[in-house]
């Protein structure tokens, strides 16, 4: 084995043989764990000087075979445990794990109970094709309701006017909405949803009716009138299994879009905002007993997941999951949501929650959905659904299509095995929902699609990460580095003078020259991260060039990670 004495004449006689000999023992240091010691601490700084001194000599030495085959012959006699795989694991506290006793990789289970209704529906949907009720809206219209019916005895007095807020009418005219149900059910429904979409604190401000109490008291009011209904009909069919849909809209508020043009980085909401409305509905809507929770006519992918992000914590402090579906909404032919986002970059958002399975509705006519069906049928490795409105409106904003119209237009859906359930949106009523039934009906079941198991991201673009072997190039991931304030003196200039245009310019500049994805970092004595963080997150946002790719939230600090 070398000694230091030898180590002293090889560096004083030949530099060549040493340099080889600093450089191959640098990672066989550290395997033996010496990098652990007080003396590397105090060495290692200087082994990269040492080595670039040295590797000078190396290079230029006349006997480089000679110093490469001594260096080679030190180090194995120096570091046997490091080079050598059939050595002995050296002692407790500096030995690498024995591959013995690496723990085997396990799969993640949920710890959770599941709810019955889990079973139920995976034996309907994998039996044939599921049916979702038609538009609650559309068919309250029809009965011309007025002032009184929305008031009724609960809000005489109240301080505004309520007519137009559907979902108090379980409260103030429940018969209503006990017709509506049935008449869905009868028309051939499997599910129905309950009369929520605007049934949280949130939204029902528009009415001065945001209190928490109210709010519980029309959701878990809905969901036990919805409930009523399918018992009633399947006392009468029996053999027939029904369920209920707890309706969870999109609120009023966006997470993603500013209401001011003046300010893009301002927002109506925060994420804690609406994640708390939002799981305060689920805590009525459960307490009526719902089967399924509904996020639906998602147009701004934050908001949705702020709206999984309150289940799951709700179904964390209840010890029991319910089947969770997500519907959301391309606005037109370019196939983006309003916030921006493709219906494959939505899927890659959510798809983390593990989605009972995954829809589109409204906006559009069947017609104009099928091509974002097929792309979403493709990468969703979930059961997929829609509920398209009744075609496009006509110049009073009313749909004329009918029922058997929309089942024509449907069609291609189950010809191409696109989905495996279909409901009506807009425009859409028990008669539409017959007409798609009785056409759909026999059409084989769409096996659930199988994906691969690669990296799945996204801005509001996806960005699916498949490594190449044949390729070093197209595998190389490139994360701009840029707006990280340890990282580029001239965004850490921009942030720390409030100059958040500039710091946007230097993450746009990123993006156009190759950057798959972007780092964000606030790390800083001189900057509130909080602030700073969600300030420039949301401006980056705004900018749909610049948020088309991923972003990569870097700190130290989790509360700031979170405001991310």
């Amino acid at each position: 084995m070398m000694k230091v004495g030898d180590m002293v004449t090889l560096v004083r006689d030949q530099p060549a043989v040493a340099a080889a000999l600093v450089a191959a023992a640098i990672p066989a240091v550290v395997a033996t764990g010496m990098a652990g010691s007080f003396l590397t601490l105090l060495i290692a700084p200087l082994l990269p000087w040492i080595a670039v001194f040295l590797g000078a000599a190396y290079y230029f030495s006349p006997k480089r075979g000679e110093v490469k085959e001594a260096a080679v012959k030190a180090v194995t006699e120096a570091v046997p445990a490091a080079v050598s795989s059939d050595a002995p694991a050296p002692t407790a506290g500096s030995a690498p794990t024995p591959a013995s006793d690496v723990p085997t990789y396990k799969p993640w289970t949920d710890p959770l109970e599941k709810s019955a209704a889990f079973d139920q529906l995976e034996q309907l949907i994998s039996s044939r094709i599921f049916y979702i009720d038609g538009a609650m809206g559309t068919s309250i219209q029809k009965y011309k309701l007025e002032e009184p019916d929305f008031v009724g005895d609960r809000y005489k007095g109240h301080s505004k006017d309520l007519k137009g807020n559907n979902d108090i009418l379980v409260l103030t005219r429940p018969d209503v909405i006990a017709e509506i149900h049935t008449a869905f059910l009868e028309a051939g429904a499997d599910i129905i949803e309950t009369n929520t979409f605007s049934g949280t604190t949130i939204a029902q401000a528009d009415y001065a009716l945001d209190t928490v109490e109210e709010v519980f008291a029309i959701n878990k009011t809905a969901a036990e009138l919805a409930k009523k209904c399918t018992a009633e009909y399947m006392a009468k069919h029996p053999g027939e299994v029904k369920f209920v849909a707890g309706a969870i809209g999109p609120t009023n508020k966006t997470l993603s879009v500013s209401p001011s043009v003046e300010n893009p980085a301002l927002r109506g909401a925060t994420f804690d905002e609406i994640e708390q409305a939002y799981y305060e509905q689920a805590e009525g809507l459960y307490a009526g007993g719902v089967d399924i929770f509904l996020v639906e006519t998602i147009f701004d992918t934050l908001n949705a997941k702020a709206a999984v992000f309150a289940l799951e914590r709700f179904f964390y402090d209840k010890k029991l999951r319910i089947p969770v579906m997500i519907s959301g909404t391309i606005v037109d032919n370019s196939g983006r949501t309003l916030s921006g986002q493709t219906n494959e970059a939505f899927w890659n958002s959510v798809s983390h929650v593990k989605p009972f399975a995954i829809g589109l509705n409204c906006a559009l006519g069947a017609k104009d959905m099928i091509k974002f069906i097929a792309n979403l049928s493709k990468c969703a490795d979930c059961w997929v659904f829609c509920y398209p409105n009744a075609g496009l409106p006509n110049a009073m904003g009313g749909y004329d299509q009918k029922g058997p119209e929309m089942a024509d237009e449907c069609r291609p859906f189950f010809e191409q095995g696109l989905i495996n359930g279909i409901g009506g949106c807009c425009g859409t009523g028990p008669e539409h929902i017959a007409a798609l039934r009785k056409m759909s009906i026999d059409y084989p079941v769409r096996p659930k699609a199988v994906v691969d198991p690669v990296m799945r991201i996204s801005g509001l673009e996806p960005l699916n990460y498949y490594p190449d072997a044949n390729s070093q190039r197209s595998t190389f991931l490139n994360i701009g580095e840029r707006c990280n304030v340890a990282g580029s003196i001239m965004y850490k200039k921009a942030i720390v003078d409030g100059d958040y245009e500039k710091a946007a310019a230097i993450a746009m500049k990123q993006v156009q020259q190759g950057a798959h994805v972007l780092d964000i970092n606030m790390d800083d004595g001189l900057i509130e991260g909080v602030s700073a963080m969600t300030k420039f997150v949301n401006l980056l946002v705004s900018d749909p060039e610049i948020s088309r790719v991923p972003f990569m939230i870097d700190s130290s600090k989790f509360h700031i990670v979170e405001a991310g």
